[in-house]
């Protein structure tokens, strides 16, 4: 995979993935987060160019590490956090998740939206859980089954990309497995997907193909294509849920 030519590809974009800062904040309040006292120590992981990272930034009384793959977006999620007022609110990190360098039990929040499916969802809980203090939160937003039953194209294509796509309630047995307990579930609209993640990047398609003339370059952009083609064709059928989950 040519993670340049990505990077390259969404870097501009707010969003490098499904979400909204209305959601992001919905998730806070099922949290109930915002009416802490003491500073909360806060990791938002794979958090791209910060999109989420400010929105908590803005509502929490947090000490917050933004954790991601990319220095390009870090660099880009410094320079937000600048323009909005919560630089001194924000650490960056460029790392994998896989290997966090926290203490255990030493945080508060975890907060991951759209990057858990990255270890697959169980790993994923299982691995943020061992650095949540008791009682601690787990917010992610994660790929997920709307309908018991669907169309076999889409399933044969989710059985490829993620074969650990479930509904809810497989998502949410997962959680409860390991410790935790639901304090909330949505999935996110329409407009996360629409509005705030694919048009953007159809937007940039053009810009990227006269500036990288290349058969990687433009099998990004097919690939891109088709997955918003088939999230068009199938939305009613799945999207991301967002769980927020407090550790027992």
């Amino acid at each position: 995979m040519n993670y340049d030519l990505l990077i390259d590809l969404h870097k501009d974009n707010k969003r490098q993935g499904p979400g909204g800062d209305e959601q992001t904040i919905q998730a806070l309040q099922l949290a109930g987060l915002a009416s802490s006292s003491e500073p909360l120590n806060v990791a938002d992981i794979g958090c791209g160019t910060g999109a989420s990272t400010v929105t908590l930034a803005k509502h929490l009384n947090a000490d917050i590490t933004a954790v991601d793959l990319f220095q390009d977006f870090l660099d880009i999620l410094n320079a937000n956090a600048k323009k909005h007022g919560v630089a001194d609110k924000i650490t960056t990190l460029a790392g994998p998740m896989e290997k966090l360098l926290f203490e255990k039990g030493s945080l508060d929040v975890i907060w991951a939206e759209g990057a858990i499916y990255n270890m697959g969802f169980a790993k994923g809980v299982e691995y943020f859980k061992r650095f949540l203090k008791p009682g601690g939160i787990l917010a992610a937003s994660e790929i997920t089954w709307l309908t018991k039953e669907r169309p076999a194209e889409i399933q044969q294509h989710w059985d490829v990309e993620y074969p650990e796509i479930a509904t809810a309630s497989d998502k949410i047995k997962v959680l409860e497995e390991h410790g935790f307990v639901l304090k909330g579930y949505f999935p996110l609209p329409e407009s996360s997907w629409i509005d705030n993640y694919y048009t953007p990047l159809e937007n940039a398609y053009d810009a990227f193909l006269n500036k990288h003339k290349s058969d990687d370059a433009r099998a990004i952009i097919e690939s891109e294509k088709m997955e918003v083609s088939l999230y068009k064709k199938y939305q009613s059928y799945f999207s991301y849920g967002f769980y927020i989950a407090q550790k027992s």
